[in-house]
């Protein structure tokens, strides 16, 4: 049953994680980018992205899932739209989505190229995150919107500014920026990070997991064997449109998804928890002698001091204020954004 908490003593990812939750952190965060074009390029994406893609404005962008034809998410990636004919996906499965995408495209006038080895991208999160850009930049980036990029200067150096993040913050910004000029950003982005009371994230845990678990947002290994409709995330669905996975997403829509992707926190922080994250079906969650669902993960929260994660459980069997079991400690059923 037990077994050391290797985030709650560890004081190095406790100070990086708070340092983006109370000031500014900022790290190495690059993603693979495909950039699509063609004249049927925005008709393309409309039929491999369940939300809309085609209605996007330029310099805007969207979070959106990829279903197969059973209406599982294969894939969840960040849309962004340059031109009318032109747009970037960000990725973490960039050679799963090309096969995906070349078996899709029949006689559509779209095409896509790995730009990947042209951009680094560097994450600055946190409330300071604003400041901190407009301290390096050419001109401020006060006006900028959620989810929406644009270009500036870095020390004379073209870059382009992108508010989003990974980590849940109201203010975060991604640098997209030339790999040859990596030196230079990084050191920018250390002073003016210091200026603020903030520091570099180095730790991984922390950039990919308990920053955005906080947060309720999901990582690629939680979503696998799920549908949008099971984890929340079909606010925003084109059902006016044609899409891959539509028909039986409605099917699903109709008769109720079969499971529903809930929150837990647990008091207890020494307790041996696996997530599916980790590989495997996750540890099996007890409710009245019953096993009503599955760990998909579990982490720390450094917010609240105690573990937190999500469960994949099926539906009807628990709701928010429940008390199950997870390996012999007790935990409780909540939301699924935790602070």
């Amino acid at each position: 049953m037990y077994n050391k908490n290797v985030y709650k003593y560890d004081e190095m990812k406790r100070k990086e994680h708070m340092a983006v939750r109370e000031t500014v952190g900022w790290y190495f965060w690059t993603h693979q980018l495909l950039e699509v074009s063609g004249s049927d390029g925005a008709a393309f994406l409309d039929k491999i992205y369940a939300n809309p893609i085609g209605n996007l404005k330029a310099g805007r962008e969207r979070y959106t899932t990829m279903l197969n034809e059973e209406g599982e998410i294969i894939d969840d990636v960040v849309v962004f739209r340059w031109e009318e004919n032109k747009f970037w996906i960000s990725t973490l499965f960039l050679n799963k989505l090309v096969k995906w995408f070349d078996a899709q495209k029949g006689t559509m006038d779209v095409k896509y190229e790995d730009i990947t080895p042209r951009y680094d991208m560097y994450a600055v999160q946190g409330p300071k995150s604003r400041d901190m850009l407009n301290m390096i930049t050419d001109s401020p980036v006060d006006e900028m919107r959620f989810f929406s990029f644009e270009e500036r200067k870095i020390d004379g150096i073209p870059a382009l500014i992108n508010r989003a993040g990974f980590s849940g913050e109201k203010f975060g910004y991604e640098i997209y920026i030339a790999p040859e000029y990596d030196g230079m950003l990084e050191s920018k982005l250390k002073t003016a990070a210091t200026a603020f009371g903030g520091q570099e994230v180095t730790d991984f845990q922390i950039m990919a997991w308990t920053l955005p678990t906080e947060k309720g947002f999901y990582y690629m290994r939680d979503l696998m064997h799920t549908n949008p409709l099971e984890v929340g995330l079909d606010v925003g669905i084109g059902w006016n449109k044609d899409f891959i996975g539509k028909e039986a997403l409605l099917k699903i829509k109709k008769e109720g998804p079969k499971h529903i992707m809930v929150g837990f926190t647990m008091e207890e922080a020494d307790v041996r928890v696996n997530g599916k994250d980790l590989g495997g079906p996750g540890t099996p969650v007890i409710k009245d002698g019953e096993e009503v669902g599955r760990v998909s993960k579990c982490n720390y929260s450094y917010v609240l001091d105690k573990p937190i994660g999500y469960i994949y459980a099926e539906t009807g069997k628990v709701a928010k204020g429940d008390t199950v079991t997870i390996n012999g400690a007790q935990a409780v059923i909540c939301d699924t954004v935790f602070v």
